[in-house]
């Protein structure tokens, strides 16, 4: 190789670091965005279950931030069963409201938008949305129409994640997962070949790490088609959870649908109505590890 050559091949190399550089660098800067994409603009307009009485709540994480949502509660007397549910990286969940005489039956649903969601304020992030969902389970637990001993979890995508780590910190009765993954840092590793990902991403939400730790009864639906999080990475999830009960793929349904279709939401009615119908002792045995 001549002189002119080395030059010319050390110049290319020279822009090439640059460029993985500068492309590093901004996926480091932007990784809230890459993980997170708010959204302020309600789906419902009016929400409102035809199975519960519903009413908007506003309430204050342990730092102040004001969090927006609704209370379903069902008109039945005596204290009920109970949801908490998390939403998507970019729902907003007015709809819950909506669809929750189908999805949660004779259930109470708290049903909260994320920091930065809906008319919530803030910023969202990993400990933010995990710190949120725990004070959320422990407000819900003390209302005096909920039974706290039979509160459960249904996380969606990105929400699957901050469920696993509600499950794992508090007495969680039964989990759903909705498309959920083995970890937001695999997921980004594959997406970002060429890039140190492990070392720039702060909200990694590695379910796969606590999933061993769960001990509550744990659904899994799949969307048949999905583009987002591939079957490979909640099959890696899947070979972790300690109590799995259930791993279904919904038919004709892809990432974007699967929570408002009919099979979705009768069989998330019929796997929670069937846990919270357990006597005490069988669901006691059910949430022991192994």
């Amino acid at each position: 190789m001549n002189t002119t050559s080395k030059k010319v091949a050390a110049g290319m190399a020279g822009f090439a670091s640059v460029l993985w550089l500068g492309l590093t660098a901004a996926v480091a800067a932007s990784q809230r965005r890459l993980v997170f994409n708010p959204t302020v603009k309600r789906e419902v307009q009016s929400p409102r279950s035809s199975g519960h009485r519903t009413r908007p709540v506003v309430l204050r994480a342990k730092d102040g931030t004001r969090l927006c949502g609704w209370l379903m509660t069902p008109p039945l007397p005596g204290p009920q069963p109970a949801v908490l549910y998390f939403g998507g990286r970019s729902e907003e969940v007015s709809w819950v409201a909506r669809d929750a005489g189908k999805l949660f039956p004779g259930m109470t649903v708290l049903a909260m938008n994320y920091r930065g969601y809906g008319a919530s304020q803030g910023d969202p992030a990993e400990t933010h949305m995990v710190d949120d969902g725990c004070m959320l389970f422990d407000w819900l637990a003390a209302r005096a129409h909920v039974d706290p001993r039979r509160i459960a979890v249904v996380g969606r995508s990105l929400g699957s994640g901050v469920a696993v780590q509600v499950a794992k910190e508090r007495a969680v009765h039964s989990v759903v997962l909705i498309t959920p993954y083995d970890s937001i840092l695999a997921i980004a590793k594959r997406r970002f070949r060429a890039m140190p990902i492990e070392y720039m991403l702060r909200h990694r939400f590695e379910s796969i790490k606590y999933a061993p730790s769960l001990t509550a009864p744990t659904y899994v639906l799949r969307a048949a088609v999905d583009d987002v999080i591939p079957h490979s990475h909640t099959d890696q999830l899947v070979a972790k959870l300690a109590q799995l009960k259930g791993d279904d793929i919904i038919p004709d349904s892809d990432h974007l649908n699967i929570p408002y279709l009919e099979a979705t939401q009768q069989r998330i009615a019929t796997f929670l109505h069937g846990q919270f119908s357990l006597p005490a002792m069988i669901a006691a045995e059910h949430r022991l590890p192994g």
